[in-house]
């Protein structure tokens, strides 16, 4: 903390920087449609159906042969993650064609080899469920709207809660956000399922929030300073509440990390959606929602005019 009270008295100048920050948005927003748009998600089953199993053995298993082992039963590209201890794995299976009887062939074959590597052992099936695709459908639609909610939600309330300029900014660097975590996940092509959508959500919960204090420090300003130009009392805002913005991400992200390091490969992928997601979103509030105020018109603003003959003075 004692660190970072060197960011109370900074003066940096944030609004200089926006047309470096504006070209890096553009590649992240346009390189996320991109990418989603020609490679993909790689959805789970949450998304287009399969079968889940938790299983625990007796002993800790050779993981690499266990995944040739399992993915040489002709069932598809079969995914094992570790979770809780070295011991406990969950296997992700694609869909079968056929039908439920096709689904209970699958577990049964998992369980016949599970059974036959360790003989005279206990293998232990906590769980062994089956997403159908009509369910993994239902499941995009309700995720789409659950989305679209919380953007509706957000705007509406910053949109009362403010003017509307306020509330375009905050809607341009939240989809911005959130575009960028899901093209991350294309890109790495990572695991893309309801845990993952959650994840995104608070991405944007937690990005408007730091969006909204800042916005609050400028509303504040622009009525303390009516002579001040909107380019100033952005870089007076942000640098005022600067010192709060780097110490809650950096606190967030410790606790992100720990879970990343030591929550297993169930979680990881939520884990990376939130550890990218909080830094991107922090950039945002800096750079992208405060920035974009300079170019939407405010009411008997009379300063806008002294922000653009200056902007033109050092162009």
């Amino acid at each position: 903390m004692r660190l970072f009270k060197y960011f109370d008295n900074s003066n940096f100048d944030f609004v200089r920087q926006r047309y470096i920050a504006f070209l890096i948005t553009g590649i992240m927003i346009f390189g996320s449609l991109g990418l989603v748009a020609f490679k993909g998600l790689n959805l789970g089953i949450d998304f287009t159906g399969g079968i889940m199993m938790e299983v625990k053995t007796p002993e800790v298993p050779d993981l690499v042969k266990m995944r040739t082992d399992l993915n040489a039963l002709g069932l598809g590209d079969i995914s094992i993650q570790e979770f809780g201890s070295p011991q406990s794995f969950l296997i992700r299976v694609p869909q079968q064609k056929g039908g439920a009887d096709a689904q209970k062939n699958a577990i049964e074959t998992i369980k016949t080899d599970l059974n036959g590597a360790f003989p005279d052992k206990v293998v232990e099936y906590q769980r062994s469920e089956y997403v159908g695709p009509q369910v993994g459908d239902e499941l995009k639609k309700t995720g789409i709207i659950a989305f679209i909610l919380t953007v509706a939600g957000i705007m509406a309330y910053i949109w009362y809660r403010f003017e509307w300029q306020y509330g375009v900014s905050a809607i341009l660097s939240l989809m911005h956000d959130t575009l960028a975590v899901v093209g991350l996940f294309s890109l790495l092509w990572m695991h893309f399922d309801l845990g993952t959508l959650a994840a995104v959500l608070l991405v944007a919960g937690y990005s408007t929030n730091d969006t909204v204090i800042v916005f609050d420090r400028v509303r504040e300003n622009r009525r303390k300073f009516k002579r001040m130009a909107m380019r100033d009392v952005i870089n007076l805002s942000v640098n005022q509440t600067l010192t709060r913005t780097i110490n809650t991400s950096l606190t967030t992200l410790l606790s992100l990390v720990a879970l990343w390091l030591f929550g297993g490969e169930v979680i990881r992928d939520f884990a990376n959606a939130m550890i990218f997601g909080i830094v991107i979103g922090t950039y945002s509030s800096i750079y992208v929602a405060s920035s974009a105020l300079l170019y939407l018109p405010f009411g008997n603003d009379e300063n806008r005019d002294d922000h653009n003959a200056v902007d033109a003075e050092k162009a």
